[in-house]
């Protein structure tokens, strides 16, 4: 089967551009594509020229305590519980770790044993104090002036607070 060699058409011949004087070149207006025309919008018509409507009947009035009752008690207390006290605020969280690092208020301490609850925007949960650390450093009581990391069983956020439940 033999190959046919594409067919090779006459050169076309460039057409040259004729040299334009600056004086032209001012006088050529631009081709602009022309604007839309908007609608105009209707005039308002006075109250009397409006078509009348007929009244709807008017519905058999309820009362205020025929109606479903709201709930008004929130998802989330607005405070934890008063019998808890607030010891501290996470700082920061380590999600591959599952770690909260905490800063603890003047005068709280905490130990393991310990039972808190994390309280925040997402966040409420309560658990067990299994483990402290202060750098790199299991330790089995911090201070106030202690930045120390706890192994939390939920997700933590930054600026959850922290409180201690009474046992």
């Amino acid at each position: 089967m033999a190959t046919r060699k594409k067919a090779k058409g006459k050169a076309k011949a460039r057409r040259k551009k004729t040299p334009v004087s600056k004086g032209a070149r001012r006088s050529v207006k631009k081709n602009r594509t022309p604007r839309k025309k908007v609608a105009k919008k209707t005039p308002l018509r006075p109250a009397s020229l409006k078509k009348a409507r007929p009244a709807k009947p008017a519905g058999k009035p309820r009362s205020i305590s025929g109606r479903a009752p709201q709930a008004a008690t929130p998802s989330r207390p607005a405070k934890g519980a008063s019998s808890e006290q607030r010891i501290g605020v996470v700082t920061h969280y380590y999600s591959h770790l599952s770690v909260a690092v905490m800063q603890l208020e003047p005068g709280a301490t905490l130990r393991v044993g310990d039972v808190i609850h994390i309280w925040g925007h997402t966040t409420d949960f309560t658990q067990k104090v299994e483990s402290l650390e202060v750098d790199h450093a299991p330790v089995a009581e911090v201070g106030s002036k202690d930045d120390f990391g706890l192994k939390v069983i939920e997700h933590a956020r930054e600026h959850d607070v922290v409180f201690k439940v009474p046992s």
